[in-house]
C-alpha cells in the first residue's frame, strides 16, 4: 500500500473519529454540539459504508489487514529467529502508520498552534485529503 493511501485511510479514520465520539457522548446523554474531542467531525466516504467498515474497530481492522503483510514463520525456527521474522514483517508497515497518523497529527497542530480560527479540523482534514488524492501532492 503506498504512503499516500495510508495517509488517507488515516485522515478517514480521524475524520470518522469524530462522529464515534458525538455518537458515544449522545449514548451517554453527554454533549451533542460536535465540540467533543475538540473538532468536528467530517466526510471522508466511511459515512455510506457498512457497519464494520463505518466502525472504529471495522475501519482500524481494516487498514491494519491491509498494510500488514501475510508471513510464516518455519516451525523449526528458534524463538529468537520467529521474534526477528516477526519484527522484519511488522517493522516496515508500522513506520508506515507512524508516519502517516505523525504527518496528519502535525499539520493538524501547526494550524491550531497557528490560532487559525478560519479553518475547522473537518476542513483541514478534507483539505489534506484531496491533497493526498492528487500524485503530484502525495506524502
Amino acid at each position: 500500500m503506498e504512503q499516500s493511501e495510508v495517509v488517507l485511510r488515516a485522515i478517514g479514520i480521524l475524520t470518522q473519529s469524530a462522529e464515534w465520539i458525538r455518537t458515544a457522548n449522545r449514548d451517554a446523554g453527554g454533549e451533542t454540539d460536535g465540540q467533543a474531542g475538540g473538532h468536528t467531525g467530517g466526510g471522508t466516504g466511511a459515512e455510506g459504508s457498512s457497519p464494520e467498515r463505518g466502525s472504529g474497530e471495522g475501519q482500524i481492522g481494516s487498514l491494519l489487514a491491509e498494510v500488514f503483510p501475510s508471513f510464516t514463520v518455519s516451525p523449526e525456527s528458534t524463538p529468537l529467529e520467529a521474534a526477528h521474522a516477526v519484527t522484519a514483517a511488522a517493522l516496515p508497515p508500522m513506520m508506515q502508520l507512524i508516519g502517516a497518523f505523525t504527518y496528519v497529527f502535525a499539520q493538524l497542530a501547526e494550524v491550531h498552534d497557528s490560532g487559525r480560527t478560519d479553518i475547522t479540523s473537518e476542513d483541514l482534514l478534507r483539505e489534506l485529503a484531496l491533497r493526498m488524492s492528487r500524485p503530484n501532492d502525495a506524502v
